[in-house]
């Protein structure tokens, strides 16, 4: 408290921290999870439920309103951050979570999601390193390097022929429940800046999850398909 973040235009912004969550709201949260809220972040939301003061918009250890979206993709998710511009980082959970991660940073322009960390204490260890001069920190690499280069080179890419003809269960089952107009992308040990282009095929694309695991599939689409339907 009383720590003062200076951005690059020399804008002052005070740290803050948010009160802690209630019983009541910690009932609502277990709730809406699939799994137990991890012990240590039973004490971190009754201590404090995020904070303001810093590059990010906020921080909101427990989710923020409004999201990404996109279920498909992230059946559930909290959202701890944005940047103000409709780009999100978001917790993916799922049955088998025993932390708060790991954290995906989901954007619109470009379309991509990115790996950020699998660590909540290390996502706001950055956040607070970006805040000063020399405004350097692993979640501005994600933001904007790394995000672009996932457009831009669309790496990671597994193709259908390549998870039938392999030797892993999963990828095997998941081409083998499509077919050969889909491409892969393999995100259960991922590194930062590791993802997918969600959006590669135009704002129509379609884009499936297998089931709770991190391996997830886009339908490749011919200009010409991209065209029609975005006249629908």
């Amino acid at each position: 408290m009383g720590t003062i973040f200076v951005n690059e235009d020399g804008y002052e912004m005070p740290f803050q921290l948010l009160p802690p969550l209630s019983d009541k709201e910690l009932e609502r949260l277990q709730n809406r999870i699939p799994c137990s809220i991890p012990h240590e972040m039973l004490e971190v939301f009754r201590f404090a439920r995020g904070f303001e003061g810093g590059p990010l918009e906020s921080v909101a250890f427990a989710g923020t309103k409004g999201g990404f979206g996109m279920e498909e993709i992230f059946p559930c998710q909290i959202t701890v951050a944005s940047d103000g511009f409709g780009n999100f980082w978001t917790v993916d959970l799922t049955k088998e979570s025993k932390t708060w991660g790991p954290i995906f940073y989901a954007c619109h322009d470009a379309p991509v999601v990115v790996y950020q960390t699998d660590s909540l204490v290390h996502f706001v260890e950055e956040a607070l390193r970006f805040g000063n001069r020399p405004w350097k920190s692993e979640i501005n690499d994600v933001h904007e390097r790394l995000s672009d280069r996932v457009w831009s080179e669309n790496p990671g890419v597994i193709s259908y022929a390549d998870c039938i003809a392999g030797n892993d269960p999963d990828l095997t089952a998941f081409a083998s429940s499509l077919d050969e107009s889909w491409e892969f992308n393999d995100l259960r040990s991922p590194q930062i800046g590791d993802g997918f282009s969600w959006g590669r095929y135009g704002p129509k694309t379609v884009n499936r999850r297998f089931g709770e695991k991190r391996i997830f599939a886009r339908q490749k689409k011919s200009l010409g398909r991209r065209l029609l339907d975005s006249l629908r």
